[in-house]
């Protein structure tokens, strides 16, 4: 019975989630759950506007939860910069994190808890801002000297994350379709993941249908709460994808990529989707047939290129400032080990070649 085998295939990830519009006003209430009582902030300078709102609704005065702001959050979680918010956090004595923002920003959370006090590693609450979905994972990443490493631990799930849909309404669409995508591929890649099973094959399939639902209409209507509610939970059940099930070939590319070629982060796994995709349909048939069957299309390479196309994305390495040259290269890091399982054998010579398609932007078929 499917009763008897499911406690060896799938593993619960333990975090509270809150979800709804106007959920975030409970952060004060949260922090207090956790028993902390001096919350440092981080952001991207980019995001400091909106931290800076956050902060505020900790109070002010002796009973104030708001210990400091740390707004240098970037892109790939640059070691240097883990180690000032880290100092930081001690400094102002704080006891517990809430990452503001997207993937950089949850990323440093994590980070700062990895390298911290192993006895006492700070909890993190999430307020997610875009469809990074890295919240819902024990996945870390850190980047020194253009190398990223990535692991997972559980230390760094966050203890409580907080979807208020109202944060997304500012997003610029770029930033939406691409962001929107990249959680897309986190479902995707479920499906054939080594550790990948019914309900989480599922959960995945739901949260394509959500994105590729929601999405065209978010980078057209903005300001439109219910569709950016829809592509919230799909990018929710990304995350929730992605940290149960693991990764394969398209995250390893997409992480090889953007750290050593300093590419950006979401615009990376919007081009590089597609080829992924078609390079491991041929051992991963059954699985490509259910992300098609969520897309509503016959193919799922081809139906996640278009759907890149139709949101305005840039589909071409090229466009988002790649250079041929470096082609050669970028398939030598992406097999010169294999950390990641993937279905399909992984040759330089394959890779090379879906480089080479993902360089030209080519439609794969």
């Amino acid at each position: 019975m499917l009763v008897d085998i499911l406690p060896s295939l799938y593993g619960i990830l333990q975090a509270r989630v809150i979800f709804g519009v106007g959920c975030v006003a409970k952060l004060t209430e949260e922090i207090e759950r956790l028993g902390a009582s001096r919350a440092l902030v981080l952001s991207t300078p980019q995001q400091r506007e909106v931290a800076l709102e956050i902060a505020e609704r900790l109070g002010s005065g002796p009973s104030s939860k708001f210990a400091g702001l740390f707004d240098r959050a970037a892109m790939h979680v640059p070691i240097e910069i883990v180690h000032e918010a880290r100092e930081e956090a001690r400094r102002l004595d704080a006891d517990c994190c809430i990452a503001v923002g997207g993937g950089s920003t949850t990323g440093l959370a994590k980070a700062i808890v990895l390298t911290g006090d192993v006895a006492s590693p700070l909890p993190i609450l999430a307020v997610p801002t875009s469809y990074a979905g890295s919240e819902m994972t024990p996945i870390w990443e850190m980047t020194q000297d253009g190398r990223k490493t990535t692991g997972r631990d559980p230390r760094v799930l966050p203890k409580t994350v907080l979807y208020d849909p109202a944060l997304t309404l500012s997003m610029p669409a770029s930033l939406s379709a691409a962001g929107g995508i990249n959680a897309i591929a986190h479902c995707v890649e479920a499906f054939y993941a080594q550790d990948g099973n019914p309900v989480i094959s599922n959960i995945a399939e739901e949260g394509i249908r959500l994105l590729s639902a929601s999405l065209p209409v978010v980078v057209k209507e903005p300001g439109n709460v219910e569709l950016r509610s829809q592509a919230m939970c799909g990018a929710w059940l990304g995350g929730v994808s992605l940290g149960s099930a693991g990764m394969a070939l398209h995250h390893k590319l997409c992480h090889t990529l953007a750290s050593a070629f300093n590419l950006p982060h979401a615009e990376t796994h919007t081009v590089v989707l597609p080829h992924a995709v078609a390079y491991n349909t041929p051992a991963a048939s059954e699985a490509m047939a259910r992300v098609a069957g969520a897309l509503g299309v016959d193919s799922a390479a081809a139906g996640l290129y278009d759907l890149a196309v139709t949101l305005g994305a840039r589909v071409s390495l090229e466009a988002i400032g790649m250079r041929a040259s470096d082609l050669d290269q970028a398939a030598d890091l992406a097999t010169e080990d294999d950390p990641y399982y993937n279905p399909r054998p992984v040759t330089r010579e394959g890779i090379r070649e879906l480089l080479q398609n993902a360089f030209d932007g080519m439609r794969p078929e």
